[in-house]
């Protein structure tokens, strides 16, 4: 189970497209910082981590959120720089979580495909470094905003780049549909989720 937000070289799996945009610390979430409403069951943002935020202080406007990956962190200005950019691609930890019931994990899906839709989930029963899973809802249960699809990572295509003949095994990739799996894949993000009411 990862105790720490991903970091190190190979998150970025695309290399762009690239729209950096500056927030507070206060207002990504779910994180470890001791201010954050509802915080404190993730880990603690460094600079040199890359994990996967919804951006907006007011929990009550979910599932409406935008979305980003963290670039990088400034620790003593509090400001975190995140890629909002559609379409972009990170590894990040997802976890199987299907659904909850009594605010624990109910259903587990079985495997990650390509084009599984991907939230951020900010309920406890996630580990540490883990901020998405399959749910559309949180263990309370609160809609969780969508964050983006599954995808291919470099090394999952068989002819190209950095793929080859001996390219990795690819999507889908097992889980298991009767406990919490948490997995490092590749995720395509949205900042579109459709999830908005429409103007009457």
């Amino acid at each position: 189970m990862p105790t720490e937000f991903i970091h190190g070289t190979d998150w970025e799996q695309s290399s762009g497209p690239i729209i950096s945009r500056m927030v507070h610390l206060v207002d990504v979430w779910p994180q470890g910082l001791a201010s954050e409403i509802g915080g404190g069951n993730k880990d603690v943002l460094e600079n040199g981590m890359h994990p996967a935020f919804a951006i907006g202080r007011n929990r009550g406007n979910r599932p409406n959120h935008l979305v980003g990956v963290v670039i990088s962190y400034e620790p003593a200005a509090t400001l975190v720089v995140l890629n909002m950019a559609d379409k972009f691609i990170s590894r990040q930890y997802v976890a199987n979580v299907l659904t909850y019931g009594q605010a624990v994990p109910a259903t587990w899906a079985a495997a990650y495909a390509l084009g599984d839709p991907v939230y951020v989930d900010d309920s406890a029963a996630l580990s540490e470094g883990v901020t998405l899973s399959l749910s559309p809802e949180n263990q309370t249960p609160s809609p969780n905003p969508l964050f983006g699809y599954i995808w291919y990572c470099q090394d999952e295509y068989a002819d190209e780049d950095v793929g080859g003949p001996n390219h990795a095994a690819g999507l889908p990739v097992a889980a298991d549909n009767t406990k919490l799996v948490e997995a490092l894949l590749c995720v395509m993000q949205v900042n579109d989720s459709g999830q908005a009411e429409s103007i009457r």
